[in-house]
């Protein structure tokens, strides 16, 4: 059990581990994007650990990476014991195996990517303040959310190399973003979306980045849509979710596209994401690590920014954009927002 002062701790550190003392029932798992200057190399990671409830049949500790080919879809998990993982409760700073994960890079030795890739410029995070401590606002201090989240860098330079299944690959100029979650399990159902590299027709893309999330969220016995929506661009993070009350004009989702359009005190923002088939990479239910999550780095998602008196701020093309669409959609469609 994670003691008050743990728990006050990862509070204001979201970027760092949360699973010290917990012995069941967790998960923690970070998501590392890599893409090389042209595109045409696109990876996601995703180191963490599994620790299952007490009384399950079997083994279900594990700690992990999975892979993600974000060009072609194929997807790799490689498992690990659990005594091969160690992270930092203080900072970002994970290691599986001969992985390792760190502010300043990434050094991996794995079947389809080995090698070193540093990080030239340095990681931007959501803003962890008093009132707001991260992404989640004030519901990061609910003890009892089943599953939180966190933004470690919208976006930031790469440099180095890896061998892409054995052939050498430069990364040099290209493009890197982090986010996580933990807690016991993920939402029933939801829609992610994320990208840092936007093509702008109107405005300033060149240093944009895109988070967009709305999920079931289990709450005192019933359930509520909650959404967190993050679009920072020019030097500023404009924000609409659940918790700066923020309000959904328009939530769609079919087989082709999520439509989503939400207005708050930073303006309009207009989300039209193309729907595009995935790898499954595994997802935590409160048992086991299950392979049932289908994901992309291959969307393209349009979006508009308006301001408040309607003059449009940032508008283009979201391209090499993870999409995640899972699960119960139709409940979340009729949950209250």
């Amino acid at each position: 059990m994670r003691t008050p002062a743990a728990w006050a701790r990862g509070v204001r550190s979201p970027e760092a581990f949360h699973g010290h003392g917990v012995t069941q029932g967790f998960f923690e798992g970070w998501y590392i994007k890599l893409v090389s200057a042209d595109r045409h190399q696109r990876w996601a990671v995703i180191p963490g650990v599994f620790r299952g409830l007490a009384g399950d049949e079997g083994e279900r500790d594990e700690a992990f990476v999975q892979v993600l080919d974000g060009l072609t879809g194929r997807s790799w998990y490689h498992r690990f014991e659990v005594a091969e993982f160690a992270a930092s409760a203080h900072a970002f700073d994970v290691q599986v195996g001969p992985n390792r994960f760190r502010p300043d890079g990434v050094t991996l030795d794995l079947p389809q990517l080995c090698g070193r890739i540093d990080y030239a410029t340095p990681l931007v995070p959501w803003p962890v303040t008093l009132r707001e401590p991260g992404i989640m606002g004030w519901y990061g201090l609910v003890p009892f959310m089943e599953c939180f989240h966190g933004i470690v860098s919208f976006g930031h330079e790469l440099g180095g190399a890896l061998e892409v299944e054995g052939a050498a690959t430069s990364f040099d100029g290209g493009r890197g973003y982090i986010e996580k979650d933990w807690g016991r399990a993920f939402p029933s159902g939801y829609v992610w979306m994320a990208s840092n590299h936007i093509d702008a027709t109107t405005g300033d893309g060149a240093d944009a980045s895109l988070i967009a999330s709305v999920a079931v969220i289990p709450w005192l016995g019933r359930a509520f849509r909650g959404s967190i929506v993050g679009l920072r661009h020019s030097g500023r993070l404009h924000r609409w979710t659940t918790y700066n009350r923020s309000k959904e004009r328009r939530l769609e989702i079919d087989d082709t596209h999520v439509r989503w359009s939400v207005e708050g005190p930073d303006g309009m923002l207009e989300l039209d994401a193309e729907r595009v088939r995935g790898g499954l990479l595994h997802a935590p239910l409160r048992t086991a690590m299950h392979q049932r999550v289908e994901e992309t780095l291959d969307a393209r998602v349009m979006l508009r920014h308006r301001d408040v008196d309607g003059r449009v701020l940032l508008e283009g093309i979201a391209e090499c954009a993870g999409l995640e669409v899972f699960g119960d959609t139709d409940r979340l469609l009729a949950l209250k927002a």
